[in-house]
């Protein structure tokens, strides 16, 4: 062969083997999936670690958690496909309806269950006791929390012209400013990290009693909220008795694009490895592919379907 041909041969040949590296890489970048959750101390960011941490080690896929403000701004990031998958309260994904057009449910992760905490030392007990005390309100980085506040507040038969708003844009923030003395309760769900670190910075805390009579005032206001039975534990931080608690559905969600054998994949993943899961979320002790599915007017990803159809689970 001649000497010019074989160099030309060569020269093609090391150009096929870089591309083919290019191309490698480009698909090794490609398995890297953002996870979007609230901020580090949030119940939420501490749900999706799990998540992550579960799949990384028993599906090979690298998912990376990316904290946020809020869900009010998590959720536009997988519409966009910023981000692959996101947790948020069933509330922020409602109303993201319009605005958000190409996210997907894969499903109900696990209850969410919230309390109005207020310090242990006063003689605040149920909700009614919050008339003309300072509370916390706005929440302009997690908007659906506001309504929730005026629903959790109708219980007692209250409004907020019936106490004080103090503007905040999330929890975290909410948390800081009863802990500084700048409001007199917050707002958080059980299970949180920040939760843990009020009661003891504080020196305790005590979940304010919800009357059973008053959930329907609530549902005026968000119809998806629902009261659950909840007893004394390290779980329940403040609850003194049984009591009913406020609950709601915390889902994960994906973007219309990601490929169906991967949404499959993870609540497979997910399904038979619960009990790491619940390692590091004890919150995700209710969490089952069964319980994944629910109805809502909210559109599902067909992996997700796909997988609740060969596992003959019907939605609830």
């Amino acid at each position: 062969m001649p000497q010019s041909r074989l160099a030309v041969l060569r020269s093609i040949t090391a150009a096929i083997g870089f591309a083919s590296v290019l191309f490698g890489a480009h698909v090794a970048a490609a398995q890297t999936y953002g996870f979007a959750t609230m901020q580090p101390g949030t119940l939420n960011h501490t749900s999706g670690s799990a998540v992550a941490k579960v799949l990384k080690e028993k599906a090979n896929l690298n998912v990376v958690v990316q904290p946020t403000a809020g869900e009010s701004v998590l959720i536009p990031l997988i519409s966009r496909g910023e981000a692959e998958f996101g947790i948020a309260n069933i509330f922020e994904v409602v109303a993201a309806k319009q605005s958000a057009p190409d996210i997907r449910l894969i499903g109900s992760l696990h209850p969410l269950r919230g309390a109005f905490w207020v310090r242990k030392d006063t003689d605040m007990r149920t909700m009614a006791d919050l008339k003309r005390k300072k509370v916390g309100m706005g929440y302009s980085a997690m908007k659906t929390i506001d309504p929730m506040v005026r629903a959790i507040l109708a219980t007692g038969g209250l409004t907020e012209k019936d106490v004080t708003p103090v503007l905040i844009p999330n929890v975290i923030r909410g948390a800081d400013d009863f802990v500084s003395g700048q409001a007199d309760m917050f707002f958080f769900a059980f299970g949180a990290p920040k939760v843990r670190e009020v009661d003891v910075t504080v020196g305790g805390i005590r979940a304010l009693e919800i009357p059973a009579s008053g959930i329907a005032a609530a549902r005026k206001i968000l119809p998806e909220g629902y009261l659950t039975p909840a007893q004394p534990n390290p779980f329940f931080i403040g609850v003194e008795k049984p009591m009913d608690v406020y609950t709601w559905d915390n889902m994960i969600f994906t973007n219309a694009k990601v490929k169906d054998d991967v949404v499959y994949k993870i609540i497979e993943t997910l399904e038979a490895n619960k009990a790491e899961l619940v390692t590091v979320q004890p919150a995700l002790r209710e969490f089952s592919a069964a319980a994944l599915y629910k109805k809502y007017d909210l559109p599902y990803h067909p992996g997700a379907l796909k997988y609740f159809k060969d596992n003959n689970i019907a939605a609830k």
